[in-house]
């Protein structure tokens, strides 16, 4: 049948041959205007519920048309109910014509479009033109289900508003595959409104976070439970309400599902164990009530819920006794969280079939009998909490106590009496039972442990007296004000009752820095108490890095990782989770406007001021370098005397003389950038070629890293007098020009780092690489002897192309301890057995040796993989267990457990001995350290007192935990 174009109105047919329903309709729908739909496509489509609709009604059977109603372009808007299925007959090589705009919620079915007896350009996309290339209608479907929320919900990101392609431009928080959506990331964005059954048209969907947007509320739309392909649900911290939608049971890929803080009431769906795939599961802090669901010959049940490590359902108002059959031997649970329910009955002894458990919290309830034995001897069983129930019965914990148990809790219950074995030396709590009124009444069980220190904070006291706006915090890294990503941290479990204990608040605050990839030093931890429900509350505060605002792609990184339950703390703190407090992006803050008019004026006033400074400025600025060229003439070292006044001269050198700006440039060409030959946080350093033939090595501080005179000039006085064989010698410097240079021998076998890839053209072996480390033990003991920081390896190894070599502790206190070097010095060591980087393709060395030992494999410590190929071959690696245990113990992570310097030198020697190698060969120095004890008229600034300034890091998720890529101020560069 023809298609005509008639006066700029455009026929569409709707045919079908054979049929006598073809199109069925259970509500009505109408036409609207088309982008470009090419001919040649073939769609499959059909069409489900909830799509918006308006007139022309009624059913269309065979051979109907449908006018266009005077527009050039159309197309069908929405479709509720639509049948097509039947449409499968054609006439004259036509099935059927239909425009297509997805809005509501569609599906893929039977029927099929064919337009290829259509005169292009007649109908082209459905999208806005971008050539004429189209695509078929199911990669848009997504598309438009996103611009539909967009049009419902308050507060998305900006990005939403610029493009109408969530795809092709790409919207924040959204993450497409193939033009598909399959990821939709929103945390902490201050949505307002409600999920409604758009979200069903988002089919290829594998991840959902909508986690911490209080403003989101309403029921959940039963349309979620088309998602099929979702493996992540996270809608924590929201503002929903009703009843969970049955359907969630027929997301048989979902793995994550986190329901918690919201509003949830009625009962646990049944269906919910359908999710065969499902690890955690948290429904806690909603106001579900009912039992808990088990599987019957009909429905399913959470105990089918086999690969389930995670029943989170504490603080809602769940009733009835914990089922028998809800635990079986072959599940995997580690977590159990009942507290703050209506739970009755007794413990099931089922529950000690689950060998996996670690921690079973079940507090605040009415529980009763007694308990099960086998539950305190479980292999893996951490964490026993169960105060507040009426326990009447015996106490019975025998010898047979599991190894890994730390904590049980019984506060509070009826407990007469009790029978431990000689095993418990873990936490008891009997407090406010019975048996403490008798026979314990006197023993640490039943004894309250009184908090007299204050709970830890972190500290502000660097930040002086600086204080902020009322919207605004200090950073204690940087002491600078900015808006940090805060909220409440809940730890649910936590293993101690100490909250004044630094190292574990430390230990933190570390950890946080290192798996959330930002400035060490930049969280920080408020105000830790026990609340109501024997939890753990602290604020917690994150601050961005090198600014007042994270952006929102950092925000939805951060929020995931603590939604997700990526981010893990230390162990000692138990199961947790995170509600964030809202955070307000710099186009959410206001201003005062000024018009443009004023802006002009102020522009011009500020401009003719600036070019009359600019020009005194010069003035000044030229008479002042004529009478500093005339006095360096005649008093060269004139600028070095302090307040004005001459401190001797010229530096009191020995072996090391002065060079011109015009020598150090014209040996070097000019600086050219052929002649470097490497770089650090100081500046980079230069291969120069004097007259004589003498080659240098030049290292020239950048203009932003030079110290004052006095300061340089006390630093090369110190270098000339140090003098050992495994040290470059200082030949001179430069202090001319606002230059500031140091002048080395060249050596010209490379670096450690080539020797060991190979560059260098020289191969170590395995005796080589252990002179190697007796030359990096001299160094140290030199350093200490010297009491200086010429050698402070750990400054040496803080510029940016060298990572990896700091302590933790560092990055903390700001502080380095002889402790610090030892850290360092084991990093080497593990590079002199790896041959690799301190970090390398976001790998950490140290983390990755520890990872792989395995003390069983006497040979090689089960590091073969690991091992340079140089020496992974060679039989009777003389001495390199004791090697490989000695680098271990040095960058052990807390500095109380690492070896001093001198048990370090101890065991090397005598590694070295059994080699049959000396010890002293390169131990002799002939530096003078009773010359640096006694130069008092200058005392150097301690060169890590300056704050860490950092340098870029990588968001990406695949970043090692600790990159040590933190540079230290420019004027600490270890000379």
């Amino acid at each position: 049948m023809p298609v005509a174009v008639l006066s700029g109105m455009l026929l569409c047919c709707l045919l079908c041959h054979g049929s006598s329903r073809c199109i069925e309709f259970d509500s009505p729908w109408f036409i609207m205007s088309l982008g470009h739909l090419r001919v040649g496509d073939f769609l499959e489509t059909g069409f489900g519920d909830g799509a918006r609709h308006d007139h022309f009604g009624g059913d269309v059977g065979q051979n109907a048309f449908c006018p266009v109603l005077g527009m050039a372009r159309m197309v069908v808007k929405s479709f509720a109910g639509m049948n097509l299925d039947k449409c499968a007959q054609s006439l004259d090589g036509i099935s059927f014509i239909l425009f297509l705009f997805q809005t509501g919620n569609f599906s893929i079915s039977a029927a099929v479009v064919h337009l290829d007896l259509l005169e292009p350009p007649l109908f082209t996309d459905l999208r806005p033109s971008q050539g004429n290339e189209a695509t078929p209608f199911h990669l848009y479907a997504g598309s438009a289900a996103l611009r539909s929320l967009n049009d419902q919900w308050r507060n998305t990101p900006p990005s939403w508003k610029k493009s109408s392609d969530p795809c092709g431009a790409p919207w924040e928080g959204v993450t497409c595959n193939s033009s598909r959506v399959t990821a939709l990331g929103l945390s902490t964005m201050g949505l307002v409104g409600k999920l409604s059954g758009d979200i069903g048209g988002l089919t290829e969907l594998r991840s959902l976070d909508l986690s911490f947007n209080k403003g989101l509320t309403g029921s959940l739309s039963s349309s979620l439970g088309d998602l099929q392909k979702l493996n992540i649900l996270i809608l924590a911290g929201c503002g929903f309400s009703g009843n969970i939608p049955n359907e969630l049971g027929s997301l048989t890929e979902l793995s994550f599902l986190a329901l918690n803080s919201n509003n949830f009431t009625g009962k646990i769906p049944a269906s919910l164990g359908n999710l065969s795939k499902l690890y955690w599961l948290d429904l806690a802090d909603n106001q579900l009530t009912g039992s808990l669901p088990i599987s019957t010959s009909t429905t399913p049940g959470l105990d089918l819920l086999k690969k389930a490590k995670h029943f989170h359902f504490n603080k809602n108002q769940l009733s009835g006794p914990i089922p028998a059959k809800l635990f079986s031997s072959d599940m995997v649970l580690i977590h159990v969280l009942f507290d703050g329910n209506r739970i009755r009955g007794t413990i099931p002894d089922t529950l000690g079939l689950v060998q996996t458990l670690e921690v079973l919290i079940v507090e605040y309830g009415s529980l009763q009998g007694p308990l099960p034995q086998t539950l305190f001897s479980l292999p893996q069983i951490q964490e026993v909490k169960l105060r507040n129930n009426a326990f009447n019965d015996t106490l019975i914990m025998g010898n047979s106590i599991g190894q890994q148990l730390q904590l049980v809790d019984l506060q509070n219950n009826q407990i007469s009496t009790i029978t431990l074995g000689s095993k418990l030396t873990n936490t008891l709590i009997l407090i406010g039972n019975p048996v403490c009124t008798s026979a314990l009444a006197n023993t640490e069980y039943c004894q309250l442990e009184q908090q007299t220190a204050k709970p830890y904070s972190t500290s502000l006291a660097n930040c002086g007296t600086t204080s902020c706006s009322p919207d605004q915090k200090l950073n204690p890294q940087s002491c600078d004000c900015a808006y940090p990503y805060g909220g409440t941290l809940y730890f649910r479990g936590p293993l101690f009752r100490e909250l004044s204990n630094a190292n574990i608040f430390h230990s933190l605050e570390m950890s946080m820095w290192m798996k959330l990839g930002l400035t060490p030093g930049s969280v920080s931890l408020q105000n830790p108490f026990f609340n109501l429900d024997d939890y753990i509350q602290v604020q917690l505060e994150l601050f961005p890095t090198g600014g007042k605002y994270f952006n929102r792609t950092e925000i939805l990184r951060l929020g995931f990782a603590l939604s997700n339950q990526t981010y893990k703390p230390p162990s000692e703190f138990g199961p947790y989770y995170f509600i964030a407090a809202p955070y307000f992006f710099p186009d959410e803050h206001g201003g005062t406007s000024i018009s443009s008019s004023a802006i002009i004026g102020i522009a011009i006033g500020c401009g003719v001021l600036v070019l009359v400074l600019v020009g005194l400025g010069a003035y000044a600025v030229r008479q002042k370098k004529r009478a500093e060229k005339a006095i360096g003439l005649s008093k060269p070292f004139a600028s070095w005397a302090p307040s004005g006044k001459d401190s001797g001269g010229a530096p009191q050198l020995k072996g090391a003389r002065w060079f011109s700006y015009d020598e150090l440039k014209k040996c070097t060409n000019n600086f050219s950038q052929n002649n470097e030959i490497g770089y650090g946080g100081y500046g980079k350093v230069y291969k120069g070629l004097l007259s004589g033939g003498q080659l240098l090595a030049i290292k020239r501080a950048q203009r932003d890293s030079t110290q004052g005179g006095l300061e340089f000039k006390t630093e090369i006085e110190l270098l000339s007098r140090v003098h050992h064989k495994n040290l470059v010698g200082l030949v001179g410097f430069c202090f001319e020009q606002g230059e500031q240079m140091l002048v080395y021998e060249f050596m010209s076998n490379g670096t450690l780092k080539e020797s060991l890839s190979g560059k260098s053209g020289i191969h170590l072996d395995w005796k080589r690489r252990l002179r190697i480390a007796l030359v990096q033990k001299d160094m140290f003991q030199l350093k200490l002897k010297a009491h200086c920081y010429c050698f402070n390896i750990n400054a040496l190894t803080a510029s940016s192309n060298l990572q990896g070599y700091l302590d933790p502790e560092y990055y903390m206190t700001q502080q380095l301890t002889e402790k610090s070097d030892v850290y360092s010095f084991g990093v080497v060591m593990l590079e002199l057995v790896t041959a690799r980087q301190p970090i390398e393709k976001g790998k950490y060395i140290v983390r990755e040796v520890r990872l792989a030992m395995n003390k069983s494999n006497e040979e090689d410590y089960g590091l073969r993989e690991l091992m340079d190929p140089t020496i992974r071959d060679v039989s009777n690696l003389t001495g390199f267990v004791r090697f490989v245990d000695l680098a271990m113990q040095c960058v052990e992570e807390s500095a109380a457990d690492r070896l001093t310097m001198s048990e370090v030198v101890k065991t090397l020697e005598t590694i070295l001995q059994n080699d049959g190698l000396t010890t002293n060969s390169t131990s002799s120095a002939s530096s003078s350290a009773t010359e640096f004890g006694s130069m008092k008229s200058v005392r150097p600034r301690h060169p890590y007192n300056d704050a860490l300034p950092k340098k870029d890091v990588c968001d990406s998720a695949d970043a090692f935990e600790y990159s040590g890529g933190y540079t230290v101020s420019a004027n600490v560069e270890p000379k």
